[in-house]
């Protein structure tokens, strides 16, 4: 009787092990599985929006720059998507170059008179656009629905924490300088202290509203482009007919030559006129040889002889 309640509370203690196996490893398996779902939704989410597009670290300031290169299906379509898309974040476009590469031309006539210009060509454009710096993963994200293939993309964060702090002191000892400047009898010396000093200042102050500006909005540059050449037909008017037509016309080219020749007499008659000395000359020697010629001829023989 003994060794019977020994085996069952052996088989017991058994069983009971393997129920504890069993529910240990449902339990790894469902946390193992909790675990996995959340690193793939971690995943999709890091990989919309990289973490240096919405990173905040405490008592740091980060100046944060985007550069996208992509290809779209329409560019005309994707550009005022993207121009829609930072106007409603409240941002602003400060480059936008639309552009049409046209690889092949070529005109064909359909007629006597009309032809067909066909031009081969790509699409692209060169964008620069600002938009709050709290908002540039949103931007981000809403452009990347608009992309049939993606390049490259290139998000900056840079650490502007110290440069802060050396302008808040550079602006301290400006004006340190200032007040030193001033306890400084009035001279010469006085006044080009205080215009070298007022100077740094100024350029000092624009260094800082420019960084403040950088803070508060990040500069995204943007390159798409669209893979597929598209064709252009254009109806042109068929030149090679007009040319032909008023290549030679015999009346007008007759006409104008009739008028040149009378021109061309006009010319030689006051070409004559401006050296009437010489013609005159000329002619008095013509006449002079001819005369003694005639005498000459009119002498008997026996006195040409001797």
């Amino acid at each position: 009787m003994k060794t019977t309640y020994i085996k069952l509370s052996l088989s017991a203690v058994l069983l009971l092990g393997i129920y504890s196996c069993k529910k240990g490893e449902a339990t790894s398996n469902s946390e193992l599985k909790s675990y996995e779902a959340t690193t793939d939704s971690s995943a999709v989410s890091e990989d919309s929006v990289s973490s240096a597009a919405s990173m905040e670290v405490k008592d740091k300031k980060f100046i944060k720059t985007a550069d996208v290169n992509m290809e779209v299906k329409d560019v005309y379509n994707a550009t005022i998507a993207i121009e829609k898309s930072v106007q409603d974040l409240g941002g602003f476009v400060t480059k936008s170059n639309l552009q049409s590469n046209v690889t092949y031309e070529d005109t064909y006539n359909t007629s006597d008179t009309e032809a067909m210009l066909i031009k081969k060509y790509k699409t692209e454009n060169t964008m620069q656009v600002r938009v709050p710096t709290e908002k540039l993963g949103e931007f981000l994200t809403a452009i990347n629905t608009s992309k049939l293939f993606l390049n490259s993309r290139t998000i900056n964060a840079e650490d502007v924490t110290a440069n802060i702090k050396y302008s808040e002191l550079e602006a301290k000892r400006n004006q340190k300088t200032s007040e030193n400047i001033e306890k400084i009898k009035t001279n010469k010396d006085k006044v080009a202290l205080d215009d070298n000093n007022m100077s740094e200042g100024n350029l000092q102050k624009l260094n800082t509203m420019s960084m403040a500006d950088n803070l508060k909005y990040s500069t995204v540059d943007i390159y798409i482009k669209e893979p597929k050449l598209r064709i252009a037909e254009i109806a042109v008017t068929n030149t090679d007919s007009i040319d032909n037509k008023y290549k030679y016309n015999f009346i007008h080219d007759a006409k104008d030559g009739f008028v040149y020749g009378f021109y061309l007499i006009q010319r030689i008659i006051v070409g004559l006129i401006n050296i009437w000395p010489i013609v005159l000359i000329a002619a008095g020697v013509i006449y002079f040889l001819r005369k003694r010629k005639v005498k000459k001829s009119e002498l008997p023989s026996s006195e040409q002889n001797s």
